[in-house]
């Protein structure tokens, strides 16, 4: 059996296997990628990945992870330490995934892992008043994706490719979690709703400016004023230049 809390550096090598004991995970820097029971995550600081007892999970970090480790040992520990927070404990194991600490949580793991968790006395007293801390407490909820700076990153970009992995790092989130995540709360995959903004600042361009339409295309990360104007047809019903003439009879009117 583990230490109850060990200090591991997690490289780009994958690790996947399980173990009959429960595992809480806890990022101290970096960001590592973990599947957990087949669900995705990242663990970075002020977070933890929960191991459910015999689940599979594998993890690999492209940059170099940081984590404190608490292997929880046998059921009888649990209760034995504890105490009225034993049974909210084992629920917090059940539930694999990644979960948000808050400040304290955050103050505890970081000063656990600057003390000298080879002393036993240390290593169990810290792991418990951990758990009974997570335990007591609900888990924060993940915040909405921040969108707005999305939305900026893809303004500031748009003239380029655009892909996935980039605005799912900005999240601190895997690809996957993240398509998932935007569809979840957008209704729009991540490049249908990066097509829109596209063509949404395309819009803004045609009218705020006397651009040529080749230009505006090239601004808005399109390789023709072809495939530009199709797209603007497809999606918005007019062309550019059907555009520019509505919003001149308008602004006469």
């Amino acid at each position: 059996m583990h230490p109850v809390l060990s200090l591991r550096h997690y490289r780009h090598e994958p690790i996947a296997h399980s173990h009959e004991h429960a595992q809480l995970v806890f990022g101290l820097s970096g960001c590592l990628d973990f599947e957990v029971a087949g669900q995705g995550c990242q663990v970075l600081s002020h977070s933890l990945a929960v191991v459910p007892p015999s689940a599979h999970h594998a993890c690999a970090s492209a940059a170099g992870s940081h984590c404190l480790v608490l292997d929880v040992p046998a059921d009888g520990w649990l209760q034995q330490r504890l105490g009225a927070h034993a049974d909210a404990g084992r629920r917090l194991l059940e539930r694999p995934g990644r979960v948000l600490l808050n400040p304290a949580q955050s103050q505890l793991v970081n000063w656990l892992a600057a003390s000298p968790i080879n002393d036993e006395v240390i290593a169990q007293q810290g792991a418990a008043l951990l758990l009974a801390s997570l335990s007591s407490s609900p888990p924060a909820a993940s915040p909405g994706l921040p969108l707005a700076a999305l939305d900026a990153h893809i303004a500031r970009h748009c003239a380029h490719p655009l892909q996935v992995a980039d605005l799912a790092r900005l999240c601190g989130l895997s690809v996957a979690r993240f398509h998932a995540r935007f569809l979840e709360e957008t209704g729009q995959t991540p490049m249908d709703h990066v097509r829109s903004r596209r063509l949404q600042l395309g819009r803004e361009l045609l009218l705020g400016s006397n651009l040529a339409v080749g230009e505006v295309a090239a601004r808005v990360g399109y390789a023709s004023q072809s495939a530009f104007t199709a797209a603007l047809a497809r999606q918005l019903g007019s062309t550019p230049r059907q555009l520019r003439r509505e919003s001149r009879d308008k602004s006469r009117e």
